[in-house]
């Protein structure tokens, strides 16, 4: 490189990187944390120390330029590369120590994994843990969190881990009330809403319950178990929760189509950090003691 390239520094281009995702200077602003003032001189700066123009000015906002897609490029390459690293770093700690940040869904947390992470503190008081709850999958490459536990038949290809369990579901109504199976579908049902059509348990209801006759729709497995309960409709849940609230009994025994993969997923670099590793082998000893639990083996009591 000539240079006014070897001036540059790594802030330099993370400013740049940050312009150009912004398309802005506020927002680029808070992105990395200076102020509006600060991203308009420094910019400045770096295009009159290379002698081009890396964003078009318009009102809509800035637009790299082909010299700025570059350096934007670079940026990206060089803040993955970065982040590997750091990542690597992270997985050599020599005790099982510092914060875990832990990634899964409501359903998962409260009725399954909170008394764990409960005992895993007792086991390990020095390891801290950061439950970040979300239905959506965080990006741990970019160490959005270091653990990943999921109810999927598809985990991204880009993580390692292992397979807990296959989470069972079945069909619940309340406790004591009178059901005919063979009208099964004359009840009024309660059902997941359509941001999650895709799970098969949605799908049955979707093509075989008259549409009249889905009375409620509730986009959280714990909004629908509640709805169970509550009496204002028969519907599927996952075994777990449903067989931890007494007011509710199944109709019919778990239907395996319906069931998922429970997945404990890590980031390939992390999978033998310290942290990482005794939080993997002491949940793999916990969720093996619940496997029946999970996997709906129990006795069934049809209501009457």
């Amino acid at each position: 490189m000539s240079e006014p390239f070897d001036k540059l520094a790594w802030d330099d281009l993370r400013l740049i990187k940050a312009v150009a995702e912004a398309r802005g200077l506020p927002a680029a602003a808070a992105q990395i944390g200076v102020n509006h003032s600060t991203v308009f001189r420094r910019l400045k700066q770096i295009e009159d120390l290379l002698g081009i123009m890396l964003f078009e000015r318009h009102r809509t906002g800035y637009t790299a330029t082909a010299a700025g897609e570059e350096i934007v490029a670079l940026a990206e390459r060089l803040d993955e590369e970065i982040k590997t690293v750091t990542r690597k770093l992270a997985g050599r700690g020599a005790s099982p120590a510092g914060e875990l940040r832990v990634t899964t869904n409501d359903s998962l947390l409260i009725y399954l994994l909170t008394p764990l992470f409960a005992r895993f503190r007792e086991t390990c008081p020095d390891l801290r843990l950061d439950i970040v709850v979300s239905n959506q999958a965080l990006n741990l490459s970019k160490r959005d969190a270091d653990v990943a536990i999921r109810a999927t038949d598809r985990p991204p290809e880009n993580l390692v881990g292992r397979r807990m369990a296959r989470i069972a579901w079945a069909l619940y109504g309340r406790t004591g009330e009178p059901v005919d199976i063979e009208r099964i579908h004359e009840r009024n049902w309660v059902s997941l809403g359509d941001n999650l059509a895709a799970l098969q348990a949605v799908r049955h209801v979707n093509e075989h319950v008259p549409p009249e006759r889905i009375a409620y729709k509730v986009n959280s497995v714990l909004g629908l178990a509640e709805a169970v309960e509550a009496g204002l409709g028969i519907g599927h849940l996952p075994c777990f929760i449903a067989d931890a609230m007494p007011a509710l009994a199944r109709l019919a025994p778990p239907e395996p189509a319906f069931a998922a993969d429970l997945w404990l997923l890590t980031h390939p670099d992390l999978r033998h950090a310290p942290r990482v590793r005794v939080f993997s082998d002491f949940l793999g000893v916990e969720l093996a003691r619940r496997r029946d639990l999970i996997e709906g083996r129990r006795p069934i009591s049809l209501a009457s």
